[in-house]
């Protein structure tokens, strides 16, 4: 399976560019947002990468970040999304956009995407609401992870760390990643981090997915 791809671009088409990598040429099609954010010909580019696989059909579908293609994937789940809607909702709003929408079960924001009718973006915001604060602190995670040495050091040091420090180290982590998932999705950082204060007030024991899920019911529109 195709993870990523990074190459030279020899082609631009309408909805797909053409990607030279070492000689090899591969056609991955990509939404608006996308193709718009990508360089020109003769320059590197580099997506993460859907591969579908059938019968009779063999596609690459490009992603710039993780998130978007992490979404990608969780969109085409939902019964008649196929990979031009997820894309045309990806291009129309971008992956901050979808979470956004689909955590706050806002289905008029999915019509925006050409051929997205109103039950179909009822269907979406139904089905994926509780994913979208997981899908986010997973990739969050994953960013704000720490690089770790290729050689191990063969004899570390023990540090034993009192209960309350080691428990206090996930609510930390819960917090930051909640804060920065709220920032992508374009809220203020005062009003983000009332949210996430409030929310851990009301859960102190909250891990991300829920402190960012109990954050947006507080940061969404009343009434």
């Amino acid at each position: 399976m195709i993870g990523k791809l990074t190459g030279v671009i020899d082609q631009r088409g309408t909805d797909h560019v053409l990607l030279d990598v070492r000689g090899v040429g591969y056609i991955v099609y990509v939404s608006d947002r996308t193709l718009m954010g990508l360089p020109g010909r003769g320059e590197v580019a580099a997506l993460y990468i859907d591969m579908v696989v059938r019968e009779d059909l063999m596609q690459l579908f490009g992603f710039p970040t993780m998130l978007e293609k992490e979404w990608h994937r969780v969109l085409t789940s939902v019964q008649g999304v196929g990979a031009k809607a997820s894309l045309a909702i990806l291009g129309a709003l971008g992956p901050e956009g979808v979470s956004r929408a689909i955590a706050l079960g806002d289905s008029a924001a999915l019509r925006k995407a050409p051929g997205v009718g109103p039950k179909l973006a009822l269907r979406i915001a139904n089905e994926l609401k509780d994913k979208a604060p997981a899908l986010m602190a997973v990739v969050e995670s994953a960013a704000a992870a720490p690089m770790h040495s290729a050689v191990p050091d063969p004899d570390p040091a023990p540090l034993p760390k009192p209960p309350a420090q080691a428990a206090a180290a996930p609510r930390n982590n819960a917090v930051s990643e909640a804060m920065s998932a709220l920032a992508n999705l374009g809220y203020a950082p005062a009003d983000a981090a009332r949210a996430v204060a409030e929310g851990q007030a009301n859960t102190p024991d909250a891990d991300t997915p829920t402190l960012i899920r109990a954050a947006l019911r507080l940061l969404a529109p009343k009434g």
